[in-house]
């Protein structure tokens, strides 16, 4: 068991983590931090550049503590919180990733949260540095947060989108 959660983690932490390389470099395909801001500003965030670093710090910094197995409770909570807001944004859009839908961040945020209430397992930080077990409260209140504060950021940051002109009315 301890070898399966090891390869969850790294696999999801890592992934996540790269996510959030993309937002603020030109490594691993990404289009530097202005294509991270435009990125964000084309999905109708406010912010630009301060919002794709946010994003992007956020990414990277819960992907490597969740690989690590590394206070896992709060990198749970920092990656469903990052990925709950991708989630909001590709909901139009439907479940498959064929059509940008959410899958892959629904997918992501079942992870982290399935890592953070299963533990790390014994290859981990958190065991290593004798921080073992969890509360499970904290676990369970972790997933919460994870999703409320990317639901907050959502509300907060996402600009709602311009209602369309009908026939006949002009711009003022």
């Amino acid at each position: 068991m301890d070898t399966g959660l090891l390869i969850l983690r790294l696999m999801a932490g890592l992934l996540i983590a790269g996510h959030g390389v993309q937002k603020v470099s030109f490594r691993l395909g990404g289009n530097g931090l202005a294509g991270g801001a435009e990125e964000f500003r084309h999905d109708g965030f406010r912010g630009g550049v301060l919002t794709a670093l946010a994003a992007g710090a956020g990414q990277v910094g819960s992907g490597l503590l969740l690989a690590a197995g590394a206070l896992t409770p709060l990198a749970a909570a920092g990656a469903i919180g990052v990925m709950t807001v991708a989630l909001t944004v590709k909901w139009p859009n439907g479940l498959w990733v064929q059509k940008d839908g959410y899958e892959y961040p629904l997918f992501l945020i079942t992870t982290a949260a399935a890592l953070d209430l299963a533990g790390p397992g014994r290859f981990s930080a958190d065991h290593t540095l004798g921080l073992l077990p969890w509360p499970t409260a904290w676990s369970v209140a972790a997933v919460a947060a994870g999703v409320a504060a990317g639901l907050a950021t959502r509300a907060l940051l996402h600009r709602p989108a311009p209602a369309a002109l009908s026939q006949g009315d002009h711009p003022r």
